[in-house]
């Protein structure tokens, strides 16, 4: 764990340079838009340890699939977001000495801040060359949100000790590398370049994909204030071009470069269009300056903070931890373009390739149908339906017939990209988190529309997997479900996982409800759809059968449903009781230790009890918490928001609270040592879930909004607002009361603690709080 960040409400701060904690930071300032981000990385050259990253949504590469023994079934290729052109790249030479920070001979002031609220980067140092030299920099960054194609910075320079003259090259680089590429190619081909003292351009295509990007630069020079014309000249190397100038500077002097790029995909241009697009648009932007580019953006920032901003009153660790995460969820996601997902890592590293997982659909989802118009998270499902075809290709593969679908663990385009055997086609319960989505969407929105539109064809492929999946065991007298892996991964192979079992029979019963409901309120449509995907009405009955005689496994004597067969033939020993040294599991164990071991490494078994939890007793909820989180080591990210979620539910305050902090400052202390590749972008929308699923007691009961607070007694007041069926709520919890104002122009009704309230539109109610805090 590092305690390197300054804490704030508002901003991510380094108030020192740190080699040892770049590249942790480089993940932390990361920027984004929705539709393209970078690493925090410097502007001027760095040699110092750093990871390089530039990335664009939905641009990605096949990259050939890299293992030891080669199985039947093995997707081709890993996709892989690619790390592309470096628009942020300058160079500075004073009198022909580079400036660099890591073979600077001091740095005496440093402040490096991301600033939430804003949406920027800014850094100030105070850098001392090795000839003695100093300098004054300061740097401010955006990825605007008002221009998704835009990204922009100010660097400005100040001599404070002597008269020089400096050398400015700002470049365009496309000559990149993924850090992760098994075989260190390089994934781009130059398309074309050109330019001149104005405007310059790199476009360039990837291999294999032919994705097209086109980047495009242009400035603007102030010195005194005063805007200045250099003399600039033009220059282009093999996928670079950029531009160069030279000034006389003068002690105390300010110099200015305001720089622009226009970032732009064939996705969303014509190819043959590319070039004249991006040079319009990067000349628009450097006409209109700057000032104008920055005050839009955080226009853009405000009106999504109006929305979803959470206040936490007295802790401040907290309050910079919910908002670091929200800050990063909407960095990544806009929810404008169904083509694109969301990639554990956004656009601040590329472990995992930035492909989809499940995240999206167990976590992700949730967030954004509380937070944005319900356009986002259906976009989300229909990103699903679009990929159907793939899902029930990815299924045949395997030996499943009559559209069976399988949705891939890991994907770009529909296609499963994943290859490792325990993982891509063991841990099957993904499809059971697809399911839920559209269950959820449609509790959430009452948009039953969806289930005719979209949502059926991919609850029937769902569930005509599980029932070819699972088998009929006559010594059991029950179906099961054998060689799987469940949430837990530090579990391989095993037979009966509960929660798959659990999510499987749940899928065969929603989607038979889904057949019902259409058959009463959309026949026509139904008709359409049966005909459309040969479901014959017998599937029903077979669905029946293994509902009724699906094979949970249990221990009768403890009263305790097992994470999966021979699970207690394991050396139970709790996690506290391992020594220090061995923490992280998955960087000091063998792979042999930890399968064998009884660790848990996420929520699997209490995974179900989430998000099933009407169907368990109080009583049930607490044994399988009390039994289950003492042995579960927190070694995914997606873990710490659902046992805090559950322990809130059972009041039990003092741990609900420590795994919030766990999973709203993951990243900011870096707990599991991960960091420097990129941050756990998924895993944020679960720690807004523990907020206001955990300490709010969100549900939905009886197409209600409902709400339970309680709020830990670290906190004075706990503040968040949320959207649900067209009306804005903002909720303010302290150790008396709740408050509840209805920001919207329409009335609604709420359930506070079980109790039904109207609420007036712009108007607020307030009811006690059934405990003053948590207890």
């Amino acid at each position: 764990m590092k305690d390197y960040i300054v804490k704030d409400n508002w901003k991510i701060i380094e108030d020192r340079y740190s080699l040892d904690h770049n590249q942790i930071s480089e993940s932390l300032m990361s920027l984004g838009n929705g539709a393209m981000g970078q690493r925090a990385n410097f502007e001027e050259t760095y040699t110092g340890t750093t990871l390089q990253g530039n990335y664009v949504a939905g641009v990605y590469y096949p990259d050939e699939t890299k293992v030891g023994w080669w199985k039947n079934g093995y997707p081709e290729y890993f996709a892989k977001v690619l790390n592309a052109c470096n628009w942020t790249a300058i160079e500075i030479k004073v009198e022909n000495e580079i400036v660099d920070i890591h073979t600077a001979a001091n740095i005496s002031q440093w402040h490096r801040e991301l600033d939430m609220q804003a949406g920027h980067l800014k850094r100030i140092m105070t850098i001392e060359l090795q000839s003695g030299k100093m300098l004054k920099i300061e740097s401010t960054r955006i990825n605007s949100m008002a221009i998704t194609e835009l990204g922009a910075f100010t660097y400005s320079i100040t001599p404070i000790n002597f008269i020089g003259t400096v050398e400015i090259k700002s470049l365009l680089d496309f000559d990149v590398i993924n850090s992760d590429s098994n075989y260190d190619i390089k994934f781009w081909d130059e398309q074309s370049q050109s330019g001149g003292p104005d405007t310059c351009h790199v476009i360039a295509s990837t291999k294999k994909t032919e994705f097209v990007v086109g980047v495009a630069q242009r400035h603007n020079l102030w010195v005194k204030n005063e805007k200045h014309v250099p003399d600039v000249k033009y220059f282009s190397a093999s996928k670079q071009a950029g531009v160069s100038f030279s000034l006389d500077l003068k002690k105390g002097e300010t110099i200015t470069l305001e720089k622009f790029a226009i970032v732009s995909s064939s996705l969303n241009v014509d190819a043959d269009k590319m070039a004249t697009h991006i040079t319009k648009e990067v000349t628009l932007a450097a006409d209109q300056g700057w000032r104008k580019a920055y005050t839009d953006h955080k226009s853009k920032w405000s009106e999504i903070w109006k929305l979803c901003d959470i206040t936490i009153a007295g802790d401040v660790a907290a309050q910079q931890g919910i908002r670091f995460n929200i800050f990063q969820l909407f960095q990544t996601y806009t929810g404008k373009d169904n083509r694109l997902n969301i990639g554990p890592k956004g656009f601040t590293g590329e472990k995992y390739g930035g492909s989809t997982y499940w995240d999206t659909e167990a976590y992700c989802l949730p967030f954004y149908l509380g937070t944005a118009d319900p356009s986002v998270a259906k976009n989300l499902l229909i990103y699903r339906y679009k990929h159907l075809d793939k899902a029930i290709e990815n299924a045949a593969k395997l030996g499943f017939t009559n559209g069976a679908a399988l949705y891939p663990m890991v994907t770009m385009n529909g296609e499963e990209c994943h290859n490792e055997w325990e993982i891509t086609f063991e841990e099957i319960h993904r499809n059971g988190a697809i399911a839920y989505a559209i269950y959820d969407y449609i509790g959430y929105t009452d948009d039953k529309a969806h289930l005719a539109e979209y949502g059926f064809e991919v609850l029937l492929g769902i569930s005509r997997f599980w029932a070819q999946r699972v088998n009929w065991s006559s010594k059991k007298e029950k179906y099961v479900m054998l060689g799987v892996t469940g949430p837990n991964e530090y579990e391989n192979n095993v037979n009966n996982n509960w929660y798959t079992n659990y999510i499987a029979s749940w899928c065969l019963k929603y989607t038979s409800k889904v057949y019902q409901y259409l058959q009463q309120n959309n026949k026509e449509k139904l008709s359409t759809l049966v005909s459309k995907t040969n479901f014959d009405s017998e599937e029903l009955k077979k669905w029946k059968h293994i509902i009724d005689n699906m094979y949970l496994p249990k221990d009768e004597e403890l009263d305790l449903y097992l994470q999966q067969d021979g699970f207690l033939d394991k050396e139970i020993i709790e996690v506290k009781n391992l020594p220090e040294v061995d923490r992280p599991l998955n960087q000091k164990w063998s792979w042999d230790r930890i399968l064998r071991s009884c660790y848990i490494k996420q929520a699997d078994t209490l995974q179900g009890f989430y998000f099933f939890e009407d169907d368990f007793t109080e009583a049930e909820h607490r044994k399988h918490f009390l039994y289950y989180e003492p042995l579960t080591v927190h070694e995914s990210s997606l873990s710490p928001c659902v046992h805090g979620i559950l322990a809130s539910k059972l009041k039990m305050d003092d741990k609900a609270y420590e795994m919030y902090l766990r999973t709203s400052r993951l990243d900011l202390d870096d707990y599991n040592n991960d960091t420097e590749d990129g941050c756990h972008i998924t895993s944020m929308a679960g720690t807004w879930l523990s907020i206001v699923k955990g300490f709010g007691g969100q549900r939905i009961k009886d197409g209600l909004l409902s709400l339970a607070p309680r709020i830990p007694n670290q906190w004075e007041s706990l503040g968040f607002k949320i959207m649900y069926r067209g009306v804005l709520y903002h909720i303010n919890i302290d150790g008396k009361h709740v408050s509840i104002k209805n920001l919207a122009e329409q009335n609604g009704e709420i359930l506070i603690y079980g109790t039904k309230h109207v609420t007036i539109a712009d108007e607020a109610l307030t009811v006690d709080t059934l405990v003053s805090k948590a207890e």
